[in-house]
């Protein structure tokens, strides 16, 4: 099928890294040739290049605003509309975010523990005018949405939307978010840090109700600082209005704010997250997870064009060591160690390495100048690497430890019982190490992600 140019620029970047594989238009890009013929109101943006490819003015706020709403319609038959400058989302990138949840939830790292768990229910932080992510996870998941927002404009027309669409509507309540109703004091003990002057309207704290469980939140942050940078991109326009774009501090301060409320609501929701406009954001947001103690955090990339956002997502359910299956844990690991003391070297974690493994009794052979360790490990040395509750969890829970019935006439030892594996390090900054571990075989995944998280906090306490 054939579309627009700036899809035909995303696939020829790499769709397998874009567009989500179960998104519908990862192989089948819009094709407005077709969907022009097809709706009328959308024929006038389609124009034609010489070589008689169809595209639309990018930067035409009316001709994205008819094809998102065609798109909404045409492959997931649901009625949309937004006035004039209400933020315009382009629907393939969207549904990449839909289903970058839907891979978070399927983890079984994170355990699902709410009472009803077969109902997924989300929280969509500015859900806007256009209401666009609550429509497509209830349309293509089935999936309950609390929307929230704070204008007037972007609630009654986000209520629009959600009415004009009967066969979903029972599944997304907008609600609004009143002013903050605690103290000024508890608001600076939970915001230290990040800037104050931001609407002083709750995000989730205050907005979340006692009791509340929710698989999830979402949120497209305000990515910006000024109206005026928010308008730098000559090349495209996607509408939005200084409450969806702007708030002082940028995205920064934004979702800083969301990890704070978060601390406070720990397991009212099973994952957290939120685009991210910059790259370089990620990593002082993915340190201040860290401080505050979650339990896990991942990053994705969203790409549509020229285009580029990131996924952060983080969680303060502790971890299940049941979850810990071939099909989910890669044979691949690695994690940073960033903030190094000067006084240590590539070397000194190579070496404290080979030390951590021998201790409980583990083959070790070094390659100092590869600066790698190959590692043999028996049931019996990964016991010694272990403290004795962890291990009988892990034995209680996973189905990777249980003991397979063998002949021990022959002195044998399955490969389940024996872990070959090797440690690299990589000097990645001054100051930051990169630890990788590969397995060489896929058995025993789920005992090797418990010895390499205990083998990162040993690291991170000598080192950092």
């Amino acid at each position: 099928m054939r579309g627009g140019s700036q899809y035909k620029k995303k696939r020829k970047r790499g769709a397998e890294r874009s567009i989500h594989p179960r998104n519908k238009y990862s192989d089948h890009p819009p094709d407005f040739k077709l969907l022009a013929s097809l709706y009328p109101s959308f024929s006038p943006y389609v124009f034609y290049s010489r070589d008689g490819r169809p595209s639309i003015d990018w930067t035409d706020f009316n001709a994205t605003r008819q094809l998102t709403r065609i798109l909404l319609l045409h492959d997931h038959g649901i009625n949309w509309w937004i006035p004039d400058g209400q933020l315009c989302p382009t629907v393939p990138n969207r549904s990449n975010y839909i289903h970058w949840i839907e891979d978070l939830l399927a983890l079984d790292i994170i355990p699902n523990s709410h009472p009803n768990a077969d109902v997924v229910k989300g929280f969509d932080i500015g859900t806007g005018a256009n209401c666009i992510y609550p429509l497509l996870g209830a349309s293509l998941l089935g999936w309950s949405f609390v929307g929230s927002d704070v204008t007037d404009v972007a609630l009654d027309c986000a209520k629009t939307n959600v009415q004009n669409n009967p066969h979903i509507a029972e599944l997304i309540e907008i609600r609004k978010v009143e002013s903050y109703t605690g103290t000024r004091e508890d608001q600076d003990e939970l915001h230290s840090g990040v800037i104050e002057s931001y609407h002083k309207l709750p995000i989730l704290l205050g907005v979340v109700k006692d009791g509340e469980i929710f698989d999830f939140c979402m949120c497209n942050p305000p990515f910006f600082e000024t109206i005026e940078e928010a308008g730098l991109n000559p090349k495209t326009s996607c509408g939005g209005t200084p409450a969806e774009m702007v708030c002082p501090g940028g995205e920064q301060a934004f979702i800083t704010r969301i990890i704070m409320d978060s601390v406070q609501l720990k397991q009212s929701f099973r994952w957290y997250t939120t685009m991210v406009g910059r790259k370089a954001n990620l990593k002082t947001l993915t340190s201040k997870l860290r401080e505050v103690g979650v339990t896990i955090v991942k990053t994705t990339e969203f790409v549509q064009g020229q285009t580029c956002r990131w996924g952060l997502a983080w969680s303060f359910v502790p971890p299940s060591t049941k979850l810990v299956k071939c099909h989910v844990i890669k044979s691949d690991l690695s994690f940073m160690l960033e903030g190094i003391q000067r006084k240590y070297s590539a070397i000194d974690v190579l070496q404290s390495v080979e030390s951590f493994f021998s201790s409980g009794g583990a083959s070790c052979k070094s390659d100092v100048a590869l600066f790698q360790i190959n590692i043999r490990a028996s049931k019996y040395h990964c016991d010694a690497l272990l403290n004795d509750r962890t291990l009988e969890t892990f034995k209680a829970q996973s189905c990777q430890y249980a003991h397979t019935t063998s002949n021990v006439s022959d002195g044998s030892n399955s490969l389940s019982d024996e872990l070959h594996f090797r440690i690299s390090v990589f000097q990645q900054i001054p100051g930051t190490l990169l630890v990788k571990g590969s397995l060489q075989q896929k058995e025993n995944q789920g005992m090797l992600l418990l010895i390499f998280q205990h083998l990162e906090s040993t690291l991170r306490n000598k080192f950092c």
